[in-house]
């Protein structure tokens, strides 16, 4: 059977992300996908090796999506003001990209060394953003882990309903990035 015309695999991801982010990341299957484009699962293996190629792709698509946004988030700032903005375009990425979110979340098989490479971009790329802080090795990665560990938590929590309370989410957000950046400030104070 011969590939449908304009079906590829960026095409096949796409429609998988768009698939997560409404339905979540374990909607995705090849029958769900297949149904999105209007083929049968079997085109699928064309561009794609079946389930765990598919959500390997996912995962990718995911990370690197999430690189892209905190990049264009960065661009031009540094210290106080570039972490600011980091854990704001990771907050917000969650937010926009629920499933891709989840699919960036995933864990990686040593094999997947293009997923692997991207995830370590995302950790450089806050290891650069860390440097004024001038924090040893262990620390700076300590850090990224905080980074991650607080935005997620916060995605999680909100994703889930549990900021009911009359009191705006995105000053939770804004108060929680400041007690964290001053929590930095000190460490750096340290030094």
């Amino acid at each position: 059977m011969s590939p449908r015309p304009g079906l590829d695999q960026t095409a096949v991801v796409q429609a998988a992300a768009r698939l997560a982010d409404r339905d979540g990341f374990h909607a995705v299957t090849l029958a769900s996908l297949a149904a999105e484009l209007g083929v049968r699962s079997p085109s699928l293996y064309n561009h794609i090796n079946g389930l765990p190629g598919l959500h390997a792709a996912l995962t990718l698509h995911g990370l690197r999506t999430l690189l892209q946004g905190l990049m264009k988030a960065v661009v031009g700032k540094s210290g106080e003001d570039a972490l600011r903005q980091a854990c704001l375009a990771y907050v917000e990425f969650a937010r926009t990209h629920p499933g891709l979110y989840e699919a960036a979340l995933q864990p990686i098989a040593p094999e997947q060394t293009e997923v692997i490479q991207a995830g370590d971009s995302v950790v450089e790329l806050l290891l650069q953003i860390l440097t004024p802080y001038k924090l040893t090795t262990d620390d700076a990665l300590h850090t990224v882990r905080c980074i991650r560990s607080f935005c997620h938590g916060f995605c999680s929590l909100e994703r889930s309903g549990q900021f009911a309370m009359n009191l705006n989410r995105d000053d939770s957000l804004a108060f929680m990035i400041d007690v964290f950046i001053q929590g930095m400030n000190l460490k750096a104070g340290e030094v």
